[in-house]
């Protein structure tokens, strides 16, 4: 299988043109971190934004950074970083799940709609895109958005593009709004609630008015033997006494929480970002389920009951990670069965190839639904040569 990396949006746009000329299809790659991302791709080449680097754009006082799709996440990082700066939805880093190498990049982040635990506060990675350029299933160049927020009307190409997974365009820049990183970040941990009484915690600390950035629940055995419910503080270090004073005050009957300052915090939040406690073993499906947080822990109870499973709690409980084991369509069916029942939608991140490319891998759409999925994949890609298969198998 060929492999194609160039080095400009104009070499990328002829590739495009030329595959859909001779009928092949594409499996469009960044750093190669997330290999295991979606269905497998019914493609017969690669298409690489690898080499389609460099920051094109920073304005530290305007908020902004622009770059090429290829551009290594750390670089555009520590940029910001030396500018005190930072992207608000935290990306997760996928090389954890996979076991993969190579560098993640911003164009893959804006492509999967890439955010960890800050969501709950700043957003998802498509709420800061402010503008793309990519190249479509018909090699052609496209521009949408720039480099300020604004409303729109039509067909918003900029939220489009953001979790299309690379079957609507291969990304050949991005832009995103940024936020001042702050200046002190702490965490609250309450030890040993269960599952249902921990998002109770969660909710309350959240409909408090102590702005958290970060609230997940780790269950025994994922990392410490006592369950530990987390609540992250992020700003100035006054700010940051006097709030995790009346949170403790608020959250009282739930114990006495230990407070997680610097190194140790940030590692935490990291292994929560990255799904890290059920990272092993690789062979393990493993699904990232959103739903009411009320609703999460009857759901994986349900799915428990049904298979082996482990699982953890982010974004206040609205966000499952679960482990389910290597099995097919019995984990599938069980995993499902219990959304219907609880309500939400849920992603099989990771499982061996030949589960992936039998089971959904994405939550099934209704019907309307999937003609308008289908309509916009046509009208972008009317040859089918972009990650044919990735999302849906009919699309």
């Amino acid at each position: 299988m060929g492999v194609y990396e160039p080095g400009t949006e104009a070499e990328a746009a002829e590739i495009v043109r030329a595959a859909a000329g001779r009928g092949e299809r594409l499996r469009l790659e960044g750093g190669g971190t997330a290999v295991g991302l979606g269905r497998p791709a019914q493609d017969s080449a690669t298409l690489s934004a690898r080499k389609l680097t460099g920051v094109t754009l920073y304005e530290p006082a305007e908020m902004v950074v622009a770059a090429r799709a290829g551009t290594p996440l750390a670089e555009v990082e520590a940029l910001l970083a030396s500018k005190g700066q930072m992207l608000p939805f935290e990306p997760m880093d996928l090389r954890v799940l996979y076991g993969t190498t190579g560098a993640p990049t911003l164009g893959a982040v804006a492509a999967i709609n890439n955010a960890g635990p800050r969501r709950i506060n700043a957003g998802a990675a498509r709420d800061s895109l402010i503008g793309v350029r990519f190249v479509n299933g018909r090699g052609e160049a496209i521009k949408s958005g720039g480099r300020v927020m604004k409303n729109v009307t039509g067909l918003d190409l900029v939220k489009l593009m953001a979790g299309a997974h690379g079957t609507l365009g291969l990304l050949t820049e991005v832009t995103f709004k940024v936020l001042p990183a702050s200046e002190r970040v702490a965490t609250l941990a309450f030890a040993g609630l269960d599952d249902a009484r921990a998002v109770t915690a969660l909710s309350e600390a959240l409909g408090s008015p102590f702005e958290l950035t970060g609230a997940a629940h780790l269950p025994a055995g994922l990392g410490a033997p006592e369950a530990r419910t987390l609540m992250r503080l992020e700003g100035f270090s006054d700010s940051i006494d006097y709030r995790t004073g009346e949170l403790t005050r608020l959250l009282k009957r739930y114990g006495q929480p230990e407070i997680i300052d610097g190194e140790a915090g940030a590692a935490l939040w990291r292994s929560v970002r990255d799904a890290a406690p059920l990272a092993e073993p690789r062979d393990a499906a493993l699904w990232r389920i959103s739903t009411a947080p009320t609703h999460g822990p009857a759901l994986v109870a349900a799915v428990a009951s049904e298979r082996a499973a482990r699982w953890f709690f982010d974004w206040g409980g609205g966000l499952i990670w679960l482990a389910t084991g290597a099995e097919g369509d019995a984990a599938a069916d069980a995993v499902r069965k219990a959304v219907r029942a609880q309500g939400g939608h849920a992603t099989l991140v990771r499982a061996p190839d030949a589960v992936r490319a039998a089971v959904p891998v994405f939550e099934p759409l209704a019907e309307p639904l999937m003609r308008l999925s289908a309509g916009i994949k046509a009208a972008h890609d009317p040859n089918g040569v972009l990650n044919p298969g990735r999302m849906y198998a009919q699309v």
